[in-house]
């Protein structure tokens, strides 16, 4: 029962890991959402905005200027949570690896395989919560963005959405807060 449960709390971990890299990675955290007839589809992530033209596909993308230069704070806080999150994720599997009774490594140690496994959870845990805080945090400030400009009745021709990434950034948040739920509570 140990092992099924190490070995599921890994595969989660894994996938959730993977899904708050590509989070990080990708651009597209708010998405335009026109009621008119769309030319082009315009998404804004956390390090270039792009847009693609829906007649030929063709895509530009504009890198934001620089990571020094200054930027909405949206943008900062949600990068660092991110990074910081993925970091402390790749470290969990790392040591959750390591702490895996399937893998010979300390073998006749189980009790420091235990705690190993125990750690790499509490880490996840931490990690979770930073990457669910950076991607909520995010998507509450387009929300009040959009709602702002609703309420004085400014309508610019472009209203944003949560993107697909944003999304990504939550199933892999709650996805490392499953796994370290099962590392830390369900394990001994």
């Amino acid at each position: 029962m140990g092992a099924a449960l190490q070995m599921t709390a890994f595969g989660l971990a894994l996938l959730a890991t993977l899904f708050l890299l590509l989070a990080t990675s990708t651009d597209c955290w708010m998405v335009n959402v026109d009621d008119s007839l769309e030319v082009s589809h315009k998404c804004r992530g956390l390090w270039r905005e792009c847009v693609t033209n829906m007649q030929d596909g063709v895509r530009t993308c504009d890198q934001y200027d620089s990571i020094l230069a200054e930027h909405p704070v949206k943008i900062v806080v949600t990068r660092t949570l991110l990074i910081t999150a993925d970091l402390l994720a790749g470290l969990a599997l790392a040591v959750l690896m390591l702490g895996l009774d399937c893998i010979k490594f300390l073998k006749e140690e189980p009790r420091v395989k235990l705690q190993m496994c125990y750690g790499a959870g509490g880490i996840l845990g931490i990690g979770s919560i930073l990457g669910l805080v950076g991607s909520v945090w995010y998507a509450v400030d387009v929300y009040m963005e959009r709602a702002m400009l609703m309420s004085h009745n400014i309508f610019l021709g472009v209203h944003y959405d949560f993107g697909w990434s944003c999304w990504l950034g939550m199933a892999g948040s709650t996805g490392c807060f499953m796994a370290s739920v099962l590392l830390t509570c369900c394990l001994y």
